[in-house]
């Protein structure tokens, strides 16, 4: 059977669209853009494939299909922006295949005026084709939660904005068969400021219950019972609550290089959001301390190495900066967690502990950094020697706090 969807990059942001699609009946092909890892299980792979899902390396296959969909990954540049290399890699090879009547949607992240600006030109001279005459051409803002059970795409709104009325609507007629409701931006630009402005309220509301976190520390209040007495508000108010860092694919913007100026407050999320793991490691070694222990030589084991619970995704993951500045202090560190065999830290591989309990119960401090759904967190507390909880998951005074 021909596809009628290609999706062009099967990371955090293709996969997941794929899996919807092929859920929906719609018969979809994948197409790499380059290294990545996405977050489906193997078990959740290999259903897609039993549903008539495949991949092709071939380019050609792209001219073939009804909708595109580009979701190549936009990592953070070095100017702080996100680079979009991928994204125009995706754009070149597409419009080298792209056939009048065609639906071509950007799903990755991008700052605004990037759809009709470097995405349309790359499409229109690579194809000879015209934008909103020859083709359909749109943005998308990917809502991906990965891992969340009560949100997915089918029940999750999808934004849409077209170069025109009719290029939104054709997006629009996709879309509707992947989910329950559509909602229409004024433009591309509109759409992907939506972005934008989501990926920026997580991170921005993070950095201000991490800074709580800090003060409700030095003024021995519990942060955690403030935060469950605040979200009994019913208006106003959403709880937010702190960790080590903040991980995963959705990262702030810097809009210097492409709009001139920057976003005050993401800029200033993102310096608190970047401090967390010093803060957790000084609350680690004054802990330490505490217990007439010093960091140096001291055995810490880290439960949880990926940016989220349940998931073996270890992006951006503040575990990583952890694990470097306790062994800058001279700590011997482990690690355990039930989605990540193997670890490496600055290239050298870190000991995996294979009994979680003789291992909380041998090391001097046990951090947790992520709360995975298996981990019996009662139990540990009882067995740690010391056990510093970043999540606020352990019952209250079973374990000390971030």
């Amino acid at each position: 059977m021909p596809a009628d969807l290609a999706v062009i990059g099967l990371g955090p942001y293709g996969l997941p669209l794929a899996q919807a699609a092929v859920a929906a009946g719609i018969p979809t092909i994948g197409y790499r853009t380059g290294p990545e890892a996405g977050s489906l299980s193997a078990a959740e792979q290999r259903r897609m494939l039993a549903q008539g899902f495949r991949t092709t390396a071939h380019p050609a296959e792209l001219g073939r299909v009804r909708t595109a969909v580009i979701c190549a990954p936009t990592p953070r540049a070095a100017d702080g922006g996100l680079d979009l290399g991928l994204v125009e890699t995706a754009a070149r090879t597409l419009a080298a295949q792209l056939r009048p009547h065609t639906t071509v949607i950007l799903e990755s992240p991008a700052p605004p005026g990037t759809t009709e600006g470097p995405l349309l030109r790359l499409l229109e001279s690579g194809s000879g084709l015209r934008a909103g005459r020859d083709f359909h051409l749109a943005y998308s803002p990917s809502r991906v939660d990965p891992g969340n059970r009560d949100f997915t795409p089918a029940n999750t709104p999808k934004v849409i904005g077209g170069l025109t009325s009719a290029c939104t609507e054709s997006a629009a007629a996709f879309y509707g068969r992947i989910t329950d409701k559509v909602v229409r931006a004024r433009g591309p630009r509109e759409a992907e400021t939506v972005q934008l402005l989501e990926a920026n309220f997580r991170h921005v509301n993070i950095a201000l219950v991490n800074e709580m976190a800090a003060l409700c520390h030095d003024l021995g209040i519990d942060l955690w019972d403030v935060i469950r007495c605040a979200e009994t508000k019913p208006f106003g108010f959403q709880a937010f609550r702190p960790g080590p860092g903040v991980g995963g694919h959705s990262v702030p913007q810097d809009l210097t290089a492409h709009a001139g100026r920057t976003l005050r407050m993401a800029e200033l999320a993102q310096q608190v959001n970047g401090r967390m793991p010093h803060y957790v490691v000084q609350r680690a070694a004054a802990l330490l301390n505490e217990h007439g222990k010093s960091a140096r030589g001291a055995r810490v084991l880290l439960l949880g190495v990926t940016y989220k619970a349940d998931l073996a995704d270890e992006q951006g993951s503040p575990a990583h900066e952890v694990a470097i500045r306790l062994m800058e202090l001279g700590a011997s560190v482990s690690y355990h967690d039930p989605h990540v065999p193997t670890w490496h830290v600055l290239d050298r591989p870190v000991p995996r502990a294979d009994s979680l309990y003789e291992a909380a119960a041998d090391a001097d401090l046990t951090i947790l950094l992520q709360q995975h759904r298996t981990y019996d967190l009662q139990g540990l507390s009882v067995k740690a020697q010391l056990l510093l909880d970043t999540r606020g998951a352990t019952p209250t005074g079973a374990a000390h706090r971030l």
